[in-house]
């Protein structure tokens, strides 16, 4: 009996001293600890009193410099290289180019506003987010969307083909329908919404004059008569704008 016993409090006594890591989340950490001086956006914007480079920049150059060619590299050298250098830089140390360096300049220590593992979980998310492979989809997605009519972008960005295709019915009339409304009429309906203008179309169209302009509400009203009437359905265009609402029944 009293081994059980002294084998109960050994356990209860060692799982109250063995401490468990915390999970740290790298995203709001970069947030927080490197959006000051680093540009976080992939692609970035620019800037010209810029700090530091953008941090796709960053990674995109760490990983060529440092010949990555397997994720399993992420541990053996990108997260110990961003771990170490952050607390201790050096022009030594650094992969910048001359014209960089004379330019940014080197980091200055963050020694006491980083931890260790703080950084294990910054540079885990640099390696992941800012990917090349993801970089180019991101770029194609918007060549697509740029090469589209301006009326359909002003479509596609404010949730539009949420309830609308082009000669399908869904949630909403179609696109073919609409257009052989007046052109007053769908100017109205998308500025101010409408409900129960349409017979078998019972979900209310919301107001959109809080979201687009009157230029953007022309723009959009022409395109339906003109470039939407008669096309034919495609793949959708995806874009990195959301949608301002979405109603239930999505299409």
């Amino acid at each position: 009996m009293r081994y059980i016993l002294a084998l109960v409090a050994l356990w209860l006594f060692g799982g109250c001293s063995d401490e468990k890591k915390v999970r740290y989340d790298g995203e709001m950490l970069i947030e927080q600890k490197c959006a000051m001086c680093h540009n976080l956006k992939m692609p970035p914007d620019t800037y010209e009193d810029e700090k530091a480079p953008p941090m796709m920049a960053v990674v995109f150059h760490l990983k060529d410099f440092m010949k990555i060619t397997m994720d399993e590299e992420k541990f053996s050298k990108f997260i110990p290289f961003v771990q170490d250098y952050v607390i201790n830089p050096s022009k030594e140390k650094s992969y910048c180019d001359k014209e960089s360096l004379e330019s940014y300049g080197v980091m200055p220590s963050q020694k006491g506003n980083v931890t260790e593992d703080e950084l294990e979980a910054i540079a885990t998310y640099m390696y992941d987010f800012y990917d090349q492979q993801k970089y180019l989809k991101q770029m194609q997605a918007k060549a697509a969307f740029d090469a589209l009519p301006k009326g359909e972008q002003i479509a596609r960005k404010n949730g539009c083909f949420n309830c609308h295709s082009f000669e399908k019915k869904g949630v909403g009339p179609s696109f073919a329908m609409i257009a052989k409304q007046n052109a007053k009429e769908i100017k109205d309906t998308i500025a101010n919404g409408s409900h129960g203008k349409w017979e078998g179309f019972h979900v209310m169209m919301p107001a959109f004059k809080s979201h687009l302009t009157q230029e953007h509400i022309l723009i959009l009203q022409q395109w339906i008569q003109k470039d939407a009437f008669g096309k034919q359905e495609t793949k959708p265009v995806k874009n990195r704008v959301e949608t301002p609402w979405k109603v239930k029944n999505d299409i």
